[in-house]
């Protein structure tokens, strides 16, 4: 049993890979088309479909908005009901039929005309009135849907969604949509908390925050570094400018080597020591803290006074990396 199951599956993948490369093929001028008029939208992208359709039109909706183009999605049966003055006349309407006969077609598509409305058809029938109204047309024909009874729509949904990514890829390149950007849109993610957060926003502070002064005794480093647990304390000169760092493993080594615990930290601590910028992107500091095979680091201000300390921990608490 588990074998012949395996094989329908594999089927299945093969029908709608083999159908997917002949879409790819005969990918055409209408596709720029497509681009150029959702690039000169002065309004948003409005997809539109039924049924199925309407499922992937949502989600071709959401990777447009997320990568650049303000895109949303409107059901065509509420369209007749109202929900057809959302769509205003700086819009493109990117309609999804396959048959390209669905029945709100006969209604919607005067009403886009009269006002003016360009209409991108995704669609398997080029003859279909949906196509014949549309100013563009993307062909997602198949000569085989994987349901075994040809009814369920598989081999055309996959089509409908990968000329939905191939829209939505094409515009955010051309744009040259960022990363940046794109956390903007995902501001609540791990992207978004990397790229829209900086170290100031993360780092501790005030009591919090591991310092000494360059005159201290390693004992009173010592003493530090257990009441603020970050595993390393900041180093001063009189100006507030981190002057070095001493670490848990500074400590180590200096008693190993026989040292005590009374003389000058100055003498123990690591310098200059690595110190992270207080502008930088939260990101780039947890890519910093790893090249260095670092835990922690001092946050400094343009002068490099010290502002701040962050650790990993830290990071990984905003929600980064």
């Amino acid at each position: 049993m588990s074998d012949i199951l395996l094989e329908y599956a594999r089927e299945t993948l093969d029908i709608e890979i083999t159908e997917a490369r002949r879409m790819r093929d005969r990918l055409d001028g209408s596709v720029t088309r497509a681009c150029r008029l959702l690039l000169d939208c002065r309004g948003k992208v409005v997809i539109s479909g039924m049924g199925k359709s309407g499922h992937i039109g949502k989600k071709i909706a959401a990777s447009l908005a997320s990568t650049g183009t303000p895109a949303f999605f409107v059901h065509p049966a509420e369209a007749l009901h109202g929900d057809l003055g959302m769509i205003g006349s700086q819009d493109v309407v990117v309609f999804i039929s396959y048959s390209g006969r669905a029945q709100e077609l006969r209604l919607i598509l005067p009403l886009l005309a009269e006002s003016g409305i360009p209409v991108v058809a995704i669609t398997g029938n080029a003859d279909s009135p949906l196509a014949q109204a549309a100013a563009c047309v993307l062909d997602i024909g198949v000569e085989r849907e994987a349901c075994p009874m040809g009814l369920a729509p598989t081999s055309s949904a996959v089509n409908t969604l990968m000329i939905g990514d191939a829209l939505a890829m094409a515009l955010m390149r051309y744009r040259g949509f960022d990363a940046e950007q794109f956390a903007r849109s995902h501001p609540g993610g791990s992207l978004g908390a990397s790229l829209l957060n900086r170290v100031q926003h993360v780092m501790r502070r005030d009591d919090r925050l591991p310092r000494i002064n360059r005159q201290d005794s390693v004992l009173d480093a010592m003493l530090e570094l257990s009441r603020t647990g970050l595993g390393l304390v900041a180093v001063c000169d009189a100006g507030n400018r981190v002057a070095g760092v001493f670490t848990d493993g500074d400590l180590r080594r200096w008693l190993v080597k026989g040292h005590g615990l009374g003389e000058s930290v100055g003498q123990a601590m690591t310098q200059p020591g690595y110190r992270l910028p207080q502008e930088w992107r939260a990101g780039a500091a947890l890519a910093a803290l790893h090249q260095h095979h670092i835990t922690a680091a001092p946050v400094v201000d343009a002068e490099g006074r010290l502002v701040g300390a962050l650790n990993l921990h830290d990071l990984h608490q905003a929600g980064i990396g």
